[in-house]
């Protein structure tokens, strides 16, 4: 089974600065998916980009974390577990080259979870490894996704 998702990207010329050697080029942008909020991007901070608005490297990282916490929830559901609580402070490594390109080498998800039963902490950590086997964004990278999970039951 197959499914198709659209995207459509639309910059305007909107120069910022100009001298004898170089041009700088606003790197803000609009992402556009039919019938949802423009999403306004631009480049990362340390690339000349808008600090204020996402950019891909943010919306990679948040594609993870999302796709992440659903695998793990749908996994925990199937298994008895019930999920109360789910939190996560993700970090995203990028590396670039000195010819400018670049890549991350790594993501660690740090998921929090509370649930509601105490004997089951140990296979609520273990199942973050099958969300990750389920996980459509995991499964389309090409560096580790490591998981740094904790678990806590809290009683009713």
């Amino acid at each position: 089974m197959k499914h198709l998702f659209k995207a459509e990207a639309k910059w305007t010329l909107n120069q910022i600065q100009e001298d004898s050697t170089k041009r700088f080029y606003s790197k803000s942008h609009k992402i556009i998916i039919e019938g949802k909020p423009v999403l306004n991007v631009s480049a990362a901070k340390a690339f000349k980009g808008d600090p204020e608005l996402y950019n891909p490297e943010d919306l990679l990282l948040s594609s993870l974390v999302s796709c992440h916490m659903m695998s793990y929830i749908y996994v925990c559901a199937q298994n008895g577990i019930e999920v109360l609580e789910y939190s996560d402070n993700a970090e995203a490594t990028l590396e670039v080259s000195p010819d400018g390109s670049g890549r991350f080498v790594e993501v660690r998800l740090k998921p929090k979870v509370k649930i509601s039963n105490s004997d089951k902490i140990e296979l609520a950590i273990e199942f973050h490894k099958k969300a990750n086997q389920l996980c459509f964004i995991a499964n389309s990278c090409n560096f580790p996704v490591l998981h740094e999970a904790s678990c806590e039951a809290v009683l009713a």
